[in-house]
């Protein structure tokens, strides 16, 4: 049994380790809501393709259960990468209570996606250095919220939101109420890396204006944060690894020239 990450959208973003393993799968689960069908021109013909859109958790692990039982490579496609909002260990759970051996084959998350869509680095050099991972959901309960997270975005973190983009109002409303103000940048990706791609930077004021103007409601990354705006810092950011003041175990510092 092989869980394996699809990655955010386009098929070839599979690392070819997950790709191996779905070109010799017996039986393919993927969330069609979810992940790219194209993926699956990599599974072989005589493959069993099963959909799990429609599916509840219990049958899906009964499923999966069963078709290992059975001597089937079974390979689980989740979208991105399953360690993050991937409903994961319920289906490894279910795996270890019958006794089944299982590998993780991580993939690209919508997040690193969406950075790669809008040409940005997430960590910049002095500017910022933390990155955090979060949603924003009015039927899923969650331990935090926005207006504990958003707060940091003022010391030099970015905020990456995901499932937020159909409840955007209550995004930018807590990201105010926690500190930000309106000029903060933000920036919205929308299905990043599929051919259907759609991205944009804005005003944190301007967000929910731009979302439905757009027609956006789903499938979408905001990111929130000063390294929306990288070319605002051009000449200020330097990484310290690659400048020649620093040194470090791979280029030691030179000893100075002696002179006569």
């Amino acid at each position: 049994m092989v869980f394996v990450g699809a990655g955010p959208g386009d098929p070839e973003l599979i690392t070819v380790k997950g790709r191996n393993y779905l070109e010799d799968a017996d039986v393919v689960l993927y969330a069609g809501s979810l992940v790219n069908r194209e993926i699956l021109k990599y599974a072989r013909r005589e493959a069993e393709i099963i959909d799990t859109a429609s599916l509840t958790q219990e049958e899906i692990s009964r499923i999966m259960v069963e078709r290992a039982k059975e001597g089937k490579l079974v390979v689980r496609v989740k979208s991105g990468d399953f360690s993050i909002y991937g409903a994961l260990m319920e289906e490894l759970w279910s795996l270890q209570d019958a006794g089944i051996d299982y590998e993780l084959v991580p993939g690209i998350t919508a997040a690193l996606g969406a950075a790669s869509a809008l040409g940005i680095e997430l960590t910049l050099p002095k500017i910022s250095q933390t990155v955090i991972i979060t949603r924003a959901s009015v039927a899923v309960p969650m331990e935090g919220s926005l207006r504990d997270f958003a707060p940091l975005v003022n010391k030099g973190a970015c905020l990456a939101i995901y499932t937020g983009i159909h409840v955007v109002e209550k995004v930018v409303r807590e990201l105010r109420e926690a500190g930000l103000a309106d000029d903060t940048p933000v920036a919205i990706v929308y299905k990043a890396t599929w051919p259907e791609q759609l991205s944009f930077k804005c005003r944190l004021s301007e967000l929910v204006n731009q979302v439905r103007k757009r027609k956006i409601s789903k499938d979408s990354i905001i990111l929130v944060g000063k390294v929306v705006e990288p070319e605002k810092y051009k000449g200020e950011v330097r990484s310290s690894v690659y400048d020649p003041s620093h040194a470090h175990t791979f280029r030691p510092r030179k000893a100075p020239k002696r002179t006569r």
